[in-house]
């Protein structure tokens, strides 16, 4: 988006779709740092800030890989993959507010990276719910992974899929 100004919240949110075409170029440490900066600002009732970003490195991108052979295709689509996780509390009523917490943050994280021209791409491999997976991106324990962002510089324009009508989602109660 070099020569514009910052992307209009509304069109950002109309506009951010899933991508899985990307250029080559890596987002810079700079780039990563201001996109997780921005997501932690994400509601979070008793501010326990329990998001956790892992940006993959080339190791943990070859564990798995190793972890999973049938996914390594997947896995080299974007040239940026960070995983991210919620802490999980063991309270199951703030376990639960945690977990959409940590998920308002992933959203925001996308909705910053598309509004610098950035595409994105949100998916929960099962690969990250295995021991294996777990094991390659150090998640321990009390955490619970959300899901592995696919990150980079667009290289197409995404398809973007009709939404239902409003009153099929939206009811006002007496």
């Amino acid at each position: 988006m070099s020569g514009e100004g910052p992307m209009d919240l509304v069109q950002a949110i109309r506009t951010r779709r899933t991508h899985k075409a990307y250029g080559a170029e890596p987002l810079d440490r700079a780039t990563i740092e201001e996109l997780v900066e921005l997501a932690r600002w994400a509601p979070n009732h008793d501010l326990t800030e329990p998001w956790r970003f892992r940006v993959v490195g080339p190791r943990t991108l070859q564990a798995l890989k190793d972890a999973a052979p049938e996914s390594a295709r997947k896995l080299d689509r974007a040239p940026t993959l960070i995983v991210a996780s919620v802490v999980v509390d063991d309270d199951p009523r703030v376990a639960q507010e945690d977990r959409d917490a940590a998920a308002a943050a992933v959203y925001g994280l996308l909705l910053a990276a598309h509004a610098r021209g950035l595409a994105g791409y949100w998916r929960t491999p099962a690969l990250l719910l295995q021991p294996a997976g777990r094991e390659a991106v150090g998640l321990p324990e009390n955490e619970d992974a959300l899901g592995l962002l696919h990150l980079g510089p667009p290289r197409q324009e995404p398809r973007v899929p009709p939404r239902g009508p409003l009153d099929a989602v939206l009811e006002f109660c007496a």
